[in-house]
């Protein structure tokens, strides 16, 4: 099947094999999420051995390449006139604000910085920097929405349990950049996954026509063949039976196929339909709230954030002459 050609191109940088869950848990309301915050300061813990430490560039770089591939894939089929998500839509219509993120990841995180940074010595993310995990837990429990207010709450409740030291404090801007752009990676390798799977199901289904002399059989082989990832199939299967529900009774055979096909998952084509319904919706308001909030990181003052938030700036407002500095001054 020709759709896949373009399977076998976007591998390149994108690896359909697997997908990774987004960085979404439990929605929070604000007190529940500074009620974490002290939770997540009491059970994290900081490792001694630099022999334990993992970098985050040769993740980010990677980031920015399937990102990229991504965006490409997308734009060809808009090109083309093809069908896209909302959630498509929204990478394609501002890629230039993921842009400006991935520069701003490499402009301010240098080596040196990086490694004074305390690491975390236990969890999915041991190795990686303390404020990192702390970025975690802020995007997945608001679903990649960035509140401000929020977000200095979280932290101080966080610095009752557990103070963070000044470099962290500064480290945070960049980190939730860091996992705002991982958290779209992974939606956008889902995004093009499926809308390259829903391309094959419609040459699937042209190649179905009566006049073709082509058996359902063969085209079913071909297909699991050309896919080659039990990944894409939730997809494939939705677009097939919408595109054959209501075509003619010799396509009942392929409809029953699918019900019987493991790879697609448990359940009836109509449950997988709603499954990924509500999958893409999901997506289409994480992508939204991503991009939203990149530019609002972008736009934040983290000047006053950081006098907001700092134990040490906390300690020295209790001298007069402290406060009526300006700011310059104090930072030195």
């Amino acid at each position: 099947m020709q759709i896949f050609s373009r399977l076998t191109h976007a591998r390149r940088a994108i690896d359909f094999s697997k997908f990774e869950d987004p960085i979404r848990a439990e929605l929070f309301s604000a007190e529940r999420l500074e009620q974490h915050a002290q939770s997540l300061a009491a059970a994290q813990t900081i490792t001694r051995n630099p022999a334990d430490e993992r970098t985050l560039v040769p993740r980010v770089r990677e980031n920015g390449r399937v990102l990229h591939e991504a965006h490409s894939l997308i734009g060809d089929a808009a090109r083309q006139r093809r069908a896209i998500t909302p959630a498509a839509e929204w990478l394609l219509d501002n890629f230039h604000v993921v842009e400006d993120q991935l520069r701003d990841i490499r402009q301010h995180l240098p080596a040196a910085y990086y490694r004074k940074l305390p690491k975390l010595a236990e969890g999915h993310l041991r190795g990686y920097p303390r404020v990192y995990g702390l970025a975690w837990a802020i995007v997945a429990h608001t679903d990649s929405r960035f509140d401000a207010a929020w977000l200095v709450s979280f932290v101080r409740a966080y610095q009752r349990v557990q103070p963070l030291t000044i470099g962290e404090l500064w480290a945070v801007p960049i980190s939730l950049r860091i996992v705002m752009v991982e958290n779209l990676r992974r939606l956008a390798v889902r995004i093009v996954g499926s809308q390259i799977a829903r391309q094959g199901a419609d040459k699937f289904v042209d190649e179905m026509l009566p006049d073709t002399g082509v058996r359902p059989a063969d085209l079913i082989e071909r297909a699991i063949l050309g896919l080659n990832s039990a990944a894409l199939w939730p997809a494939f299967a939705v677009q097939l039976v919408q595109r054959l529900r209501y075509q003619a009774a010799d396509t009942t055979a392929v409809l029953e196929w699918l019900n019987r096909e493991p790879a697609i998952g448990a359940g009836s084509t109509d449950e997988i339909v709603q499954a990924q319904h509500a999958g893409q919706a999901a997506a289409n308001l994480t992508v939204r709230n991503l991009i939203t909030s990149m530019r609002a990181i972008a736009a934040f003052d983290w000047r006053t954030f950081f006098e907001e938030v700092s134990l040490v700036d906390a300690t020295l407002r209790q001298h007069s002459g402290y406060g009526a500095m300006d700011f310059r001054t104090r930072d030195r």
